[in-house]
């Protein structure tokens, strides 16, 4: 079980970053969402895996389940939901000024400002 849900971590995280690195706004916000996926399943296994343990303590169990691991997962989920939100806003408002989601390195706007000569050239 352990195994299976360490593979679960490290392919989604390879995933998220595989995602991450992609040139469109869309796959980066799919790699976002994949890597709070692996960060949430990482806390989660991170308070040992039981079943059928109850989340606190009773009286007549020895064993519980640690109720810290629940809560962190809880509040990820809360942040993950507002950061995807936001980026695809973000994404959306670059779409809608440019009609093109690709992210270039390169300014191809003809209203970009120019840019700065290399030190030792000097302006001509």
């Amino acid at each position: 079980m352990e195994y299976l849900l360490a593979s679960a971590i490290g392919v989604m995280s390879a995933a998220g970053i595989y995602l991450l690195l992609r040139m469109r706004t869309f796959p980066v916000i799919l790699g976002i969402s994949m890597l709070t996926y692996a960060v949430n399943l990482f806390l989660f296994a991170s308070g040992r895996i039981a079943i059928n343990l109850p989340p606190v303590l009773l009286n007549e169990t020895p064993t519980y389940a640690d109720p810290l691991p629940q809560a962190l997962v809880l509040t990820a989920i809360v942040i993950s939901f507002g950061m995807t939100a936001v980026v695809v806003l973000l994404a959306l408002g670059a779409f809608l000024s440019s009609r093109n989601d690709e992210v270039s390195l390169t300014p191809t706007d003809p209203q970009a400002p120019a840019t700065e000569p290399a030190a030792g050239e000097g302006r001509k």
